[in-house]
């Protein structure tokens, strides 16, 4: 799942990062409530974690802001405010969840999980997602392809699971590097096609039909093709 954190504690939010990285989640972590903006425009993301408390624009504003510009992602709002009337607030300005400060990392996960029961279609994020003979758990993060166990690394998985959302789709470059590594990272397109080049060894190599396909100049996209196309 792509996530963007909007979090201006300096050890909390690169904290929350690493421990949803580290559950398969690609996650933009924003310090600075007055360049979400910015980020929303260069980047689609499943769902949203907004800080309530911030100094130059508090996480409600950003809710409000969202909700006005006719965005229906998911908003899991963080706040140390547990008041009944404030929860009702928060609620009615368009968050779908609250997580209450300080809270366990198991419960942030089964919020976020929650939220994904509870809004599949808007987030895509159903237990598993199959295409030609590919089934991708998001829940186990295994991976089959006709039966057959595809033994994948973190990174190989984010891809082969944001080509499964798209299959079909012709994917730039550009696209793919965002939302698997995120709009900060610092890698170049060259390391993105040296990982799809690993990933297309172990979801095709060995089978008759190949799936990921090189799309000349643009990029990549999933799709069953009936002639072996070489790339």
């Amino acid at each position: 799942m792509h996530i963007l954190l909007v979090e201006d504690d300096p050890k909390l939010g690169p904290l929350i990062q690493y421990k949803l990285n580290q559950g398969y989640h690609t996650v933009e972590w924003v310090a600075d409530p007055e360049l979400v903006m910015d980020y929303l425009q260069q980047a689609h993301y499943d769902l949203y974690i907004l800080d309530w408390m911030m100094p130059k624009k508090s996480g409600l504003m950003l809710c409000e802001e969202i909700r006005a510009s006719n965005d229906q992602t998911p908003i899991l709002m963080l706040t140390a405010r547990d008041a009944i009337d404030d929860r009702v607030t928060g609620l009615t300005r368009g968050a779908d969840d609250y997580l209450i400060k300080p809270f366990a990392f198991e419960e942030l996960f089964a919020r976020i999980h929650a939220l994904t029961r509870r809004i599949p279609v808007a987030i895509n994020q159903e237990k598993t997602c199959e295409y030609a003979g590919i089934t991708l758990d998001r829940q186990t993060h295994e991976v089959y392809r006709e039966g057959q166990l595809l033994t994948l690394t973190k990174k190989e998985f984010q891809l082969l699971e944001f080509f499964l959302r798209n299959a079909e789709k012709v994917l730039t470059r550009e696209q793919i590097l965002n939302y698997v590594w995120g709009l900060d990272a610092t890698i170049t397109p060259n390391a993105v096609d040296a990982a799809i080049k690993l990933l297309r060894k172990k979801v095709d190599d060995g089978f008759p039909n190949k799936l990921i396909h090189n799309v000349r100049g643009i990029g990549y996209r999933l799709f069953l093709s009936e002639e072996n196309e070489s790339v």
